[in-house]
């Protein structure tokens, strides 16, 4: 790994990498390290992301799903050791991802002007997604638990990379990046099957304090949240880095969002703002 110091930090990726190996998940092992001149020496865990797996044989999704969902359910369960050492997923941090969204699409890419009305608008679900978040059991959060950071190999599936950013927070967000992912899409039921089946298998104290349709709505809301800031760093990508390919996962990013219309009325002045105003100026700048 090629890391300059004067633009990454290797500590973080050394230390969860630790954390990762100690809880028996298949991450890099950190074999030599230069952090003088940020070059690490890791462990090979193959070239085949879920993602390329699953694009080129569906019919692996079963068994890789689960896998996956087994290795949440150790990150989770054996993380709560490490995940006070982790930064927190606070009210601050979950409120600058929220803006790249308005900021970065909205305003900078699809020029949208917004009134004081709408503005009230957006804070207030701004303060219903970081409350979702803030009110869920707080746990070893990866932050990019997905289809692209998820390595297929040969044995103890997934190969997990791109941890160095994990958080202590929300009990539902991993689940979001996974099962949710930008970058595929699986028909909704299967997604709730899915979601229920890790729901059962999560420690009795999540279950006795988080009713189902509780764990749901986390689910949901969270969802919303990751989907609004990912929309925003595509966008951002695209201006500030001269990255354009992210914006083809724009539309099935915010279609997630949606897709929830039919089930949360509080929401409904961002399904009209995507629906009237963010989608249709996608089309006309595609």
């Amino acid at each position: 790994m090629d890391a300059p110091p004067e633009q990454e930090d290797c500590i973080p990726f050394i230390r969860i990498a630790g954390y990762l190996e100690a809880m028996q998940l298949r991450a890099p092992r950190i074999l030599d390290a230069n952090l003088d001149d940020g070059f690490l020496l890791l462990t090979d865990l193959g070239h085949t992301q879920y993602l390329e797996r699953l694009l080129a044989d569906p019919s692996t999704a079963a068994v890789l799903y689960d896998e996956a969902l087994g290795s949440l359910k150790i990150l989770q369960s054996r993380g709560a050791v490490y995940q006070t050492a982790l930064p927190p997923y606070d009210v601050e941090l979950l409120n600058i991802e929220l803006s790249l969204f308005w900021d970065w699409l909205c305003e900078k890419h699809l020029q949208i002007d917004f009134n004081d009305e709408e503005a009230a608008s957006w804070q207030k679900i701004c303060d219903l997604l970081v409350n979702n978040a803030l009110d869920q059991p707080q746990v070893f959060v990866h932050r990019d638990y997905h289809s692209r950071n998820l390595m297929v190999g040969n044995e103890n599936n997934p190969g997990i990379l791109d941890f160095q950013d994990a958080v202590e927070g929300p009990l539902t967000y991993d689940l979001v990046s996974l099962l949710k992912d930008c970058y595929i899409r699986w028909p909704q039921q299967q997604v709730i099957d899915w979601v229920l089946s890790f729901y059962a298998m999560s420690d009795a104290w999540i279950r006795q304090h988080v009713e189902q349709d509780q764990f749901l709505r986390y689910f949901e809301l969270m969802g919303v949240q990751r989907h609004l800031k990912a929309a925003g760093i595509f966008a951002r990508l695209n201006h500030r880095d001269s990255k354009p390919g992210y914006m083809a996962e724009i539309p099935r990013t915010l279609d997630y969002i949606v897709e929830l219309s039919p089930r949360f009325d509080e929401l409904q002045f961002l399904f009209d703002l995507i629906n009237e105003r963010c989608l249709p100026a996608l089309r006309e700048t595609s």
